[in-house]
């Protein structure tokens, strides 16, 4: 008879017989073929993923040899799959008519894949300055909740703490990185010309304390004197802006001025060469017809005196 008080539990064959080694297999992350439509875009995912040149060796690459890195993704509820790291491979996979990728499935929370997803973006050689901004500005609030849920406060985790954190794993100074995280105040057409490098980044940085109907008066004041901010210029048009004093004219007048090593330059106002461009022809597409049309003339000089 059996004995009151005993669980009796019964196991498989392949329970019973399953070695230490196989359990451990079993845990191990594994890699799956996924179809591409399946994919989903990373929400807010700070990274651009753009047909360049790059993009277009990548396509190349794929289409020769496949995707050799898989990508890293997490189910979500409804089936589908949002991608942490392989943006641009899944891009490319599409792109070289692949229909799906290797990828390697992991259960991630919130927070957990933002930080993954940025490490895993930020080893890439070309970032733009508006992407390391918005990917430092998520890792670090996805430091702090995940700071908040260990019981610890803000200011135990805080800026100072995470921002060294965050400097550690892409090569940059704590300063660094809190200066790339006030590039994310800029309106979307001042950090579009710091990508394009028509501002450099430490003007850039103070231009980020201007108000956004400032920045929009900046654009206008650098339309017309057809000139961009030096740091020192950029640093006064910043405590204009803190006394309340930065007006569309202050900033002509800033932006205005000869800068040292200019003073041999040759300045043109905007409205002295629209008439010669059409309308939707920007600063830059002007500058670049008036040079070539310089060098045409130059080339033809040469002729004529060697005649």
């Amino acid at each position: 008879m059996p004995r009151k008080g005993v669980n009796v539990s019964f196991r498989s064959y392949d329970d019973i017989f399953e070695t230490d080694e196989s359990r451990a297999e079993s845990q191990l992350e594994k890699v799956q073929k996924i179809a591409l439509t399946e994919l989903v875009p990373f929400r807010n995912h700070p990274f651009k993923v753009v047909d360049d040149e790059a993009m277009l060796r990548t396509t190349e690459s794929i289409a020769q040899f496949g995707v050799l890195t898989p990508l890293i993704a997490r189910p979500n509820e409804d089936g589908t799959y949002e991608i942490i790291s392989g943006h641009r491979r899944a891009h490319a996979a599409a792109a070289a008519g692949l229909t799906e990728v290797p990828v390697i499935v992991r259960d991630m929370d919130d927070d957990a894949a933002v930080c993954l997803m940025v490490d895993t973006n930020l080893q890439r050689e070309e970032i733009l300055p508006s992407e390391r901004a918005f990917a430092y500005k998520m890792k670090l609030e996805a430091m702090k909740r995940q700071g908040e849920r260990t019981d610890l406060t803000l200011d135990q985790v805080g800026p100072k703490l995470t921002n060294q954190e965050i400097g550690k794993s892409a090569n940059d100074s704590m300063t660094q990185v809190k200066r790339y995280i006030r590039l994310t105040n800029l309106i979307p057409e001042l950090l579009d010309m710091v990508d394009r490098k028509q501002i450099s980044f430490n003007p850039a940085v103070e231009l980020s304390y201007l108000t956004p109907a400032e920045q929009e008066q900046l654009i206008d004041a650098m339309d017309y004197t057809q000139a961009s901010p030096s740091l020192s210029q950029a640093q006064r048009l910043k405590k204009l802006s803190q006394e309340g004093s930065c007006t569309g004219e202050a900033m002509q007048d800033i932006l205005g001025e000869v800068k040292k090593g200019e003073l041999e330059r040759v300045a043109f106002k905007s409205e002295q060469l629209r008439k010669y461009f059409p309308k939707s022809y920007s600063p830059k597409q002007m500058q670049d017809t008036i040079i070539k049309l310089l060098e045409q003339w130059q080339k033809k000089r040469q002729r004529d005196q060697e005649r």
